[in-house]
């Protein structure tokens, strides 16, 4: 009982710094969030279902590790807040009839959504979703956020995720947001060196959402060449030819159809 008072009591001082909001000492956070982990592994943190935990226990560690995953975010580590969402997935899921629900549930699973979206994890995006009932995903608005996302990549309607920014359902998704929009950019900057042997600055700038004052760095890394207002790029003819030969797979169909109407 004594162990279980200085972790509660640990946790408050997490909570109270946390709390602070945008005054909030990450640093601080951190230290309190290392020294909490190692006091909770002498409790029952990530218990089985077989281990007998205190509905205590359970809430203290659920909420440490829920700030841990935020923090996370906050600090812009991607792999650290990977790791705070496998540990919560117990809790979330297995423990769901012996806990109440967590306020930062839904926030968190989607931000977990959002996270394996970015990283074009799409089946391990599928497989999370599945766990998630179905009112959920139709009426929350933390789900329905990367659902969305999900069907404008599917539709290939990047101009919908790229204004995607400025519609988030809370502050921290902006994080994977940006992640998500630099590889969709990525895939419309290779769709217009396919389909333009050159194109103005501000109709590729337009169709990037870029500011123009970014357009000159991102032309630098595409190895773009700006001339007069005007973009160009080298289209490389050396390489291997892997287009598909539509006349002669027409050709074959045709074949295969008339030799299986003479089997017929």
């Amino acid at each position: 009982m004594a162990e279980l008072k200085a972790v509660v009591a640990l946790y408050q001082d997490l909570s109270k710094e946390w709390g602070k909001g945008a005054g909030r000492n990450l640093d601080k956070v951190g230290t309190y969030l290392e020294k909490l982990k190692l006091s909770l592994t002498q409790l029952s943190f990530l218990p089985t279902r077989g281990e007998d935990s205190t509905i205590q226990e359970l809430n203290v560690s659920r909420d440490t590790l829920e700030i841990g995953a935020q923090y996370s975010v906050a600090k812009q580590d991607t792999q650290a807040f990977q790791r705070y969402m496998a540990q919560l997935q117990s809790y979330y899921y297995d423990y769901a009839d012996k806990l109440p629900e967590s306020a930062f549930k839904w926030q968190l699973l989607g931000l977990n959504l959002l996270c394996l979206l970015s990283q074009n994890r799409v089946a391990e995006f599928h497989t999370e979703l599945e766990r998630i009932p179905l009112e959920q995903i139709q009426t929350n608005v933390y789900i329905r956020h990367p659902v969305s996302l999900e069907q404008y990549i599917m539709e290939g309607s990047y101009n919908k995720i790229l204004h995607a920014k400025g519609n988030v359902p809370a502050e921290s998704f902006k994080y994977f947001i940006d992640i998500l929009l630099n590889t969709v950019r990525d895939e419309i900057a290779s769709c217009l060196e396919k389909s333009y042997p050159e194109i103005g600055c501000a109709d590729a700038a337009r169709m990037l959402s870029l500011p123009a004052n970014q357009m000159e760095q991102y032309c630098k890394e595409r190895n773009w060449t700006i001339n007069n207002g005007r973009l160009y790029w080298q289209v490389e003819t050396d390489k291997e030819d892997h287009t598909v030969p539509s006349l002669q797979l027409a050709k074959m169909a045709i074949s295969y159809a008339r030799e299986m109407e003479q089997i017929v």
